[in-house]
């Protein structure tokens, strides 16, 4: 059975190969927009699935509430970079400024995620109570990839 923390790491290896990747590339290619598709798709749906099942858990937990808190406030501002990005003019010079800025962040986000939030967590929640998180996490995320787009327009009205 996978681990929340190895389904978890899993993603954030894939996002890291897809943030290389679109690092690779230039204008408005076909490599471009096919690695940004997938990269937006995907960091989306596994921030939505972490939030409603790990850090869930975490801020349930007086110990976890500040940690959590933290997580959840850079995913808001990875997804608002990212929305700028995915509506931005690929082929513009501000683009690849702003996708920069994008790596950088999110790639500081992954490794504290790794480094410091796993790490307590794994110090205070017993293996038994959070087995079959791994699970729920990537069911989540599988339902969430189905939402992205009708998210994106509801908060686009707001």
């Amino acid at each position: 059975m996978t681990s929340i923390y190895s389904a978890i790491k899993d993603d954030h290896d894939r996002h890291r190969v897809l943030l290389d990747r679109i690092a690779d590339t230039s204008g408005a290619s076909e490599a471009r927009q096919s690695a940004w598709t997938e990269f937006y798709y995907e960091v989306k749906s596994h921030a939505a699935a972490e939030e409603e099942t790990f850090y869930s858990k975490l801020i349930s937990e007086t110990w976890g509430q500040d940690s959590a808190r933290h997580s959840v406030h850079e995913h808001q501002q990875l997804d608002d970079l990212m929305e700028e990005l995915h509506n931005m003019d690929m082929a513009s010079s501000g683009w690849m400024a702003k996708f920069k800025t994008l790596r950088h962040d999110y790639e500081h986000h992954i490794d504290e995620e790794e480094d410091e939030v796993f790490t307590r967590a794994r110090e205070v929640i017993d293996d038994k109570e959070i087995e079959g998180y791994g699970q729920r996490f990537l069911a989540r995320k599988k339902e969430e990839r189905a939402l992205v787009d009708r998210k994106t327009e509801d908060s686009l009205e707001d």
